[in-house]
């Protein structure tokens, strides 16, 4: 399968997700942070740090996330451009999509979007400053 199919495959798994939290916007975060590339939009690639932020340190729901990205897009569209690390991770969609369906994938999601947001780990200060500075917390 190519990325693309996994992506579309871990998509289909975290929409029909019954959990309130909505999962799958941990997924989308994860994803974009490990896969943007130059061409990626620093608005994209900010968004994605944020919500891996926001789940890594303050526990947010997907749902919160959301909730974030639009509060954060009310009050800039002026956003840094962030240096993108070699090594985007030691998980990846593959290993997620080999957990099994359920809690054990669900956790693997959470795992993955920690080891997403621990490489850009020189960024940090950056993304957590502007984070909060943009959502006032």
């Amino acid at each position: 399968m190519t990325t693309q199919e996994y992506y579309y495959e871990l998509s289909r798994y975290t929409l029909a997700h019954k959990d309130k939290s909505f999962i799958h916007q941990h997924f989308v975060d994860a994803y974009t942070a490990q896969t943007a590339n130059t061409e990626t939009k620093p608005i994209t690639i900010f968004f994605s740090l944020a919500g891996l932020y926001l789940l890594a340190h303050k526990n947010y729901s997907g749902a919160q996330i959301q909730d974030a990205h639009l509060r954060i897009a009310k009050e800039s569209k002026d956003y840094p451009k962030f240096v993108l690390p070699e090594n985007r991770g030691i998980l990846t969609i593959r290993d997620v999509l080999d957990a099994a369906p359920g809690r054990e994938r669900d956790e693997m999601i959470g795992k993955w979007c920690i080891s997403v947001w621990a490489v850009f780990s020189d960024q940090h200060d950056k993304i957590i400053s502007l984070t909060e500075k943009l959502l006032r917390i």
